[in-house]
Parts: structure tokens; sequence; C-alpha cells
């Protein structure tokens, strides 16, 4: 039998009373579920300011002064995208050979803070770690961590989940505290905020810090994976990538979302849609090479030693346990690092098949390939993340953005792959430290943002200009980017 479950979404769920069917060892029949996808990261912690009210410089700022000619940038600097290794805690098992060793050869490939590298007490021993001990561990963890860090990276095999009244990853208990509003089994649970956002900085923002587990079981594998991560940087990919419906339908719940990457992606990347429902001699790839991207839907995906990924490739596939470490009676999300893969994700409970609780590709790719680092663009494209194990090299970035604002003949020119897609942005100017802003240029990026983007020099009497776009905690909302001297 199966079991099909009609839960009440929590307060915060962006999802009302959607059936879930579940996932795990029972046999299989029903209908396919339809269940909703939230189209963007709603509100949460930061400042919003509306176009008509920039936000203020976080230090006094000289007061600006006419220059006589528009032919300077007013240093003016582009916001960069993705996070780097000041921005990173690395939480280390003290006095677990592996998970020092892991930690130092990390710090090194990465140039980690001392200061960021954070140890506590664990029992590696163990899959899980109860509630009450996480409490004391993330009490630990969030003393010794630098103010300034936006995310963390663990740096052991074990404990991946945190057990109370339902089960949460270690990496989303890390970022979220554990909370039984995250996880329990075939509820609709909270979201997060940061699912689709624009917020380069988490912790400063949303009061969340992203976590992923490196997930190597020998230091040999974990340099490997680590040295994957860190090639991976401006690498500038066009892919391989592979959506597959496959025949199993309960697991194939994201397939609309696949279906329409192909085309979005078209002049870009090499995507390939491929639909197996009707033809499980088609469910998986092999002795495929270039493999950016790969996500698929199975208990279990044969085959994917066979294929050759890119420094910096993502896969995964929707199924109950693929993240219940070290093994759940079904395929691993481990699985896909050992096969070269560079991040993954897999549930740690029975979820049911809300493509909430999923990663949703079409998120993925974008954030990824608009300059986030790997746990960025992971951790941004689940919107009900509590149950989910991030597992990977967190830094990892193989579309950097180096964006520039400089001057060009007579003109200003942009030049960044970070502009959201279906979005407003503005370059606007003003005389004198207290006038009123106005707009130089503005730009509307639709469903394929241009790079390069120009805009004409404000009047000689300029004094300053600012770069304005979607807010970092709601992107709905238009926020100062940043702000020449």
């Amino acid at each position: 039998m199966f079991a099909v479950k009609n839960p009440h979404a929590r307060t915060g769920s962006s999802a009302a009373s959607p059936q879930a069917r579940r996932l795990g060892l029972a046999h299989w029949a029903g209908l396919v579920l339809s269940l909703c996808l939230a189209a963007c990261g709603g509100g949460g912690g930061g400042s919003s300011p509306s176009l008509s009210t920039p936000a203020s410089p976080s230090s006094p700022q000289p007061s600006p002064q006419p220059i006589g000619s528009a032919t300077t940038t007013f240093g003016l600097t582009l916001p960069r995208q993705g996070l780097v290794a000041a921005d990173l805690g690395v939480i280390v098992a003290e006095g677990d050979p592996l998970s020092e060793a892991v930690a130092a050869y990390y710090q090194t490939a990465r140039g980690i803070p001392a200061a960021n590298i954070i140890r506590v007490k664990v029992n590696t021993a163990s899959a899980s770690i109860s509630a009450a001990d996480f409490a004391a561990l993330k009490t630990d963890v969030d003393a010794k961590l630098p103010a300034g860090v936006q995310a963390t990276l663990v740096t052991w095999a074990a404990p991946s989940r945190v057990v109370g009244r339902c089960a949460m990853s270690i990496t989303s208990a890390l970022a979220l505290g554990y909370d039984v509003q995250y996880c329990g089994g075939c509820d609709g649970t909270t979201r997060t905020g940061y699912f689709e956002s624009e917020s380069q900085r988490p912790w400063t923002d949303l009061k969340l810090r992203p976590s992923m587990l490196l997930g190597a079981s020998t230091l040999d594998a974990a340099k490997a994976l680590i040295d994957r991560g860190v090639k991976a940087d401006a690498s500038y990919p066009t892919g391989d990538g592979y959506l597959i419906r496959t025949s199993d339908a309960a697991r194939s719940v994201r397939y609309a979302d696949f279906a329409a990457q192909p085309a979005a992606w078209a002049g870009r990347l090499q995507l390939s849609y491929i639909d197996a429902s009707a033809n499980s001699a088609n469910n998986a790839i092999s002795g495929k090479s270039n493999v950016l991207f790969y996500f698929t839907g199975l208990a279990s995906v044969p085959g994917i030693a066979s294929n050759g990924f890119r420094p910096g490739a993502v896969a995964d596939h929707l199924t109950s346990y693929g993240g219940l470490l070290p093994g759940g009676g079904q395929m691993s999300a481990l699985d896909w690092l050992s096969a070269g893969a560079t991040g993954s994700y897999g549930t740690v409970e029975e979820p049911c098949n809300y493509t909430n609780k999923f990663p949703q590709a079409s998120s993925l790719i974008d954030q990824y390939y608009r300059g986030a680092t790997l746990i960025e663009a992971y951790w941004k494209s689940v919107d009900w993340p509590g149950q989910g194990l991030f597992v990977g090299e967190p830094l990892a970035q193989p579309f950097a953005d180096k964006p520039s604002f400089s001057l060009v003949g007579n003109q200003y020119q942009i030049v960044t792959r970070a502009l959201r897609p279906h979005s407003s942005y503005a370059l606007e100017y003003r005389v004198g430290s207290s006038g009123s802003w106005t707009s130089l240029a503005t730009f509307a990026t639709g469903a394929v943002p241009a790079q390069t983007l120009s805009s004409p020099l404000p009047p000689a009497n300029a004094t300053q200009l600012r770069w304005m776009g979607p807010c970092g905690s709601n992107p709905l909302l238009q926020c100062m980017l940043s702000i020449s001297n």
C-alpha cells in the first residue's frame, strides 16, 4: 500500500494543504500530485528601503563636492556577488582526526582566516545527535563564530541529522536552529526567506547562516572534492546539464520546472530535458562527459560513475532518504560526490514529495550562473529546507562575477553577470550631499539579462552616484546596492 497525506501547512508555509506522497520503501500507486512552487523569497530581516528612501551608509561619508565635469565614475563600485573565504566559518569536531585534517586542508586551499576555524566537542561515532545535545552544540558554535561570518562548513561525516520530535539535517539545524516548524515528516514546513532572495549577506540580512556538510568519509575523498571546488572557480562552463523526468511518477514531480530549462538557457548553457515517463530505459544517462547539472527523481540512479562531471557540478535525485547518512535503504546524496559532483542534496526523514522541500533547478541554475557560490545557489533553490542536507564544497563558484563600472567614451559602462531576471535596476545621481536623487538610466532585465549596460553621463554639477536594484531580503522592493564616495 502507499500512504497519501493531506497535511495542514504550518504558519509561514507558502502552500495551503497540498497532498503529498511518501517516497520511502513502500509500494507506489495513486495519482500524480500537483504542488505549488513559491515564486520568490518573502520579506525577512535586513533593511528594505524604497527607491525614494535610500539606506544610509553604515559609516560617515565625506560631503560630496562639485567636480566641474562629468568625466568621472565618482568612485562607484558595483557590489560583488558570492561569499568569500572570510565569510565562511569552518566547524571542526575537536580531536576527530578526519575532521581536523579536512579542516586544515580546506583552510589552506581556500585561505580561511584562523579566527573562522571553530572547534567543538561532538560525538562523531553516531549518525544522529539529540535535539538537547545539539542545542548545546549550537550555542557553542554561535558563541565562537566571528560576527561577520555569513555561512558555515561542517567537516565531520557524522552526525548528519538532529533528532527530537522530528528530524532536521545538521546543516539546516545549524542555519535555523532545531525547531519542529522545520520538520515533521509529511507536514508542510516553514520557509526561510532565503529562497530565491538577492541577499549577499544572509546572516546580516536574515539572521540565517546557510551550512553545508563536506560529506567525505576519507581524507583523500575530501581533498579531491575540495580540489574540484577550487578548480571550478571562474571556469565559466557552458554545460552539459541533464534534467530527467523518470518513470517514477512520485519522484518526478519537478518535471514541469525541468522541461522549461533548455529553452530558457539556450545560447548560454547546454541543457537537455529527457522525458522517460513512458520508457524506463531512459531513466538515467551514462557515459556522458562534461556534466555540469544532473537533476532527476529515483530511489537509486544507475550508472552515475560512468559519467564525467565538471568541477563545480551539481547533481541530486528526489527521494526520501538521500540525506540519511550513512544510508537509509536508498541511494545517498554522497554517491553523487563519489562520482565526481561537487555538490548534492537529500532529505533526512520522510518528507513526502513536496517540490518545496527539494531543489528547484531553475532557481539553482539562475543563482549559480549569476555568480553565487555553491552553498548560496543550493540554499536559495529550496523553499522549505529544514529536512534537507546540503553536501559539497561550499565556495565553488564556476560563474564568478567580476563587476565593473567605468567610463567608455562618453558613456558609463556597467559590466556584471549578477542582474536578476525580470527585475529593475537604476543608476542615479544627485547634486550636493542633501540633493534629491535623479534617474540617469533605468534597466528592465527581462528573462535573459544583459551583462553589459550603458548609461549617459550626469550633468557637470553632479557630485554622487548610486546603483539601485532588488533588495537582498525582498527582491520585490528596490534598495541602494552601492553608492559612490
